[in-house]
């Protein structure tokens, strides 16, 4: 499947899950072409987590946006640090490579991200990380989604081949930077 497929796949799925938009001027069309997505996956750099936001946009009731995060390989037994954003669901759509996912409703002992810092303002909105606290795993791979809604802990317990997912953000607060 073409990226821009895939790209397709994960904004439709974002869709269904955002609340109905009202119909205002600044609802145009927003386009990320493979070009884009792969540009953006070349410049992350090597055997370091990388997150980088391709665009983020208006969409009436709510914001939209849409990045790629890549990870390098982590071997299984390494600490299980987790995010959770308070206030902003994701959809990932994994690009390339393979780990094991671990989601919760719950940290142990969450440390809240800088408020002013650039995650927080131009990522993921207000979050927290810590330890994940029990939970569920699943292995992703190339061509797999997964829905996280807000609340909701995540990290890699094991990343088998550096892994490279588009990221749709769901902010229906407005509470990210526009780009």
């Amino acid at each position: 499947m073409s990226r821009a497929l895939d790209l397709a796949v994960v904004v439709s799925l974002c869709a269904a899950a955002t609340p109905s938009f009202s119909q205002h001027a600044h609802e145009v069309a927003t386009y990320i072409t493979a070009a884009d997505v792969d540009a953006t996956v070349a410049k992350a750099p090597a055997g370091r987590v990388s997150d980088q936001q391709i665009r983020h946009v208006d969409a009436g009731d709510g914001y939209l946006g849409v990045g790629v995060v890549q990870r390098p390989v982590k071997e299984m037994g390494s600490a299980l640090v987790g995010i959770q954003h308070h206030k902003q669901g994701e959809v990932y759509r994994v690009i390339s490579g393979a780990g094991t996912l671990v989601t919760s409703h719950r940290l142990t002992d969450p440390k809240p991200l800088d408020p002013e810092g650039q995650v927080v303002l131009t990522l993921t909105g207000p979050s927290s990380m810590g330890a994940i606290a029990g939970g569920e795993s699943r292995k992703v791979a190339a061509g797999d989604v997964v829905i996280i809604p807000a609340g909701v802990a995540h990290g890699f317990s094991e990343i088998t081949e550096t892994i490279s997912y588009l990221v749709v953000r769901i902010d229906a607060e407005k509470l990210v930077e526009l780009k």
